[in-house]
């Protein structure tokens, strides 16, 4: 079961079918989207993929996936999940509306899945996955103490990162 989490600024909570267009909207945004996954979709695997989060991942409990809030607004996506592109482990993925970008709140929403993932999933480590040219992640999880670990060469000839912070 998703847990709601709370930040200074943020609320994690699990998402209601009211909240299809504000997701299909960021997911459609391609400045957000651009950094997620395989890229920008179409509105209709979007929604589909929305579908999914209630028929799959909430109904089968897989793995934690939020609607990021502030001031009641939806403003963000956030997950941690198992992984094996990293070789196993949990990653976490974040994706803010660029209306929230500058605010710090980047860094608020990846503190908080790190310390969900340590402190209540008991991990000893979490990974994140990030394209070489997306600088602001990899500098806002540099500064919260992830650490390069590899590159993964893409089909399409583009590099996406591995970083790892590990429990201390």
């Amino acid at each position: 079961m998703t847990p709601i989490l709370r930040t200074h600024r943020l609320l994690l909570e699990p998402y209601v079918p009211e909240d299809e267009q504000a997701f299909v909207a960021l997911f459609q945004d391609t400045s957000v989207s651009r950094w997620m996954g395989d890229g920008p979709a179409s509105e209709a695997e979007d929604r589909a993929l929305f579908g999914r989060i209630f028929s799959k991942v909430y109904a089968q409990d897989l793995f934690a996936v939020w609607a990021v809030r502030r001031d009641g607004l939806l403003v963000g996506h956030a997950e941690i999940k198992p992984t094996e592109a990293v070789g196993g482990g949990h990653e976490i993925i974040y994706a803010l509306a660029p209306t929230a970008w500058g605010y710090g709140l980047g860094t608020e929403l990846a503190q908080v899945l790190v310390a969900h993932g340590f402190e209540t999933l008991g991990l000893t480590e979490v990974h994140a996955t990030v394209a070489a040219a997306n600088q602001a992640s990899l500098t806002l999880l540099a500064r919260i103490g992830f650490e390069h670990v590899r590159d993964i060469e893409e089909d399409d000839g583009s590099t996406t990162r591995v970083l790892t912070r590990r429990r201390s």
